[in-house]
């Protein structure tokens, strides 16, 4: 597939349609210099805009997307970091407080400080790394899958 930047497609598309930049900053109640950002691939519309610009242009997003990688890229990544925004209800995250918590409790009956500190330490270290961990199995396995 012939890869065509999004502000490409943008700037082929209003010309095709014998617009201004004006024109479609007026239609968009955004200012010319938003329109020129997204032509030269500097910046790129929100979803809001991109949904009325396929509108203004009679074409569909998935158009838009399909042809532009730069523009796959970043949403797959933005999906990544939706994913990462999760780690308060992720498993290590309270297996972590949990073993903390745990620690200190046993400490407090027993009486010996270095259960709590070494529970502790392995509660923040499990809190912190669950994530990474998991993340570099998934990476193992994918590129397992990948060479198999």
């Amino acid at each position: 597939m012939n890869e065509l930047r999004l502000g490409n497609q943008l700037q082929k598309l209003r010309e095709e349609q014998k617009m201004s930049e004006e024109e479609v900053a007026e239609q968009l109640s955004v200012s010319v210099q938003h329109i020129h950002k997204w032509e030269n691939n500097k910046s790129y519309p929100d979803i809001q805009h991109l949904l009325k610009l396929s509108d203004i242009y009679e074409t569909t997003i998935d158009k838009f997307i399909k042809k532009d990688a730069t523009l796959q890229n970043r949403i797959n990544i933005r999906e990544e970091e939706k994913e990462d925004d999760d780690e308060l209800f992720h498993p290590g995250f309270y297996i972590g407080i949990g073993i903390m918590f745990l620690g200190t409790f046993l400490s407090l009956i027993i009486g010996n400080l270095m259960i709590m500190m070494v529970t502790n330490i392995a509660g923040m270290l499990i809190t912190c790394f669950y994530k990474g961990i998991l993340k570099l199995l998934k990476d193992v396995k994918k590129d397992f899958y990948e060479q198999g």
